[in-house]
């Protein structure tokens, strides 16, 4: 059932998957609808949904990815970071959390689907620093770009770029930019079936 459905949802926004990672998707659901159960991972509780809201939600994003390493701040239980990963196994994903529970139902995920080219690190964004920055910093889990940009902006390389995923845009929100950076894309994004705004901006930081 939910085979056929990915099936339908990656013909109708473009994206080309392997078998392999169809199922590893698809067994992502399971898995994260098995440790819901007790662990509270989303409030998305219906597998149907979760492949809507958190599988297809991810991957539109993956075609505007610039780069080989990236970080997803504040990932949760690996949103978009896990599904990007997935489709993208020439890239390297760290996937950044504070709460334990989350990392290692990442962890399991990881060991299960056999996925290698991600690495989760649990710890405060502001608190992390890297031995080597980052072509992309992603995240979807900020309430604001402008928390977004002071507590990442010791993450991104030189000519790295942060991926915010965002519902409906704000002008306020838009127009508090914190000087130095500057949004060089706005791209709406649509996901088959979910009848709500979803954008995502590319902002770089300016020297």
């Amino acid at each position: 059932m939910l085979s056929a459905q990915l099936n339908d949802y990656l013909a109708e926004v473009g994206l080309t998957a392997t078998e392999q990672q169809k199922q590893q998707l698809v067994d992502f659901v399971g898995m994260l609808n098995k440790w819901n159960k007790a662990f509270n991972l989303t409030s998305v509780r219906d597998p149907e949904q979760m492949l809507i809201r958190h599988i297809m939600d991810s991957l539109v994003v993956s075609p505007h990815l610039k780069g080989d390493r990236f970080i997803d701040v504040g990932t949760g239980p690996g949103l978009p970071g896990i599904p990007l990963a997935i489709l993208n196994p020439d890239k390297e994903f760290v996937l950044l959390d504070s709460l334990g529970k989350r990392i290692r139902f990442q962890k399991q995920v990881q060991f299960e689907l056999g996925i290698n080219n991600i690495s989760s690190i649990e710890s405060r964004v502001e608190a992390y620093q890297p031995e080597e920055l980052f072509d992309g910093v992603l995240s979807r889990a900020f309430a604001s770009i402008q928390d977004m940009l002071h507590w990442c902006q010791h993450l991104p390389k030189q000519d790295g770029c942060f991926y915010a995923l965002k519902g409906q845009l704000s002008e306020e929100e838009m127009s508090q930019m914190p000087a130095g950076f500057v949004v060089t894309d706005t791209i709406e994004l649509n996901v088959p079936k979910l009848d709500e705004q979803r954008h995502l901006l590319r902002v770089i930081k300016q020297d």
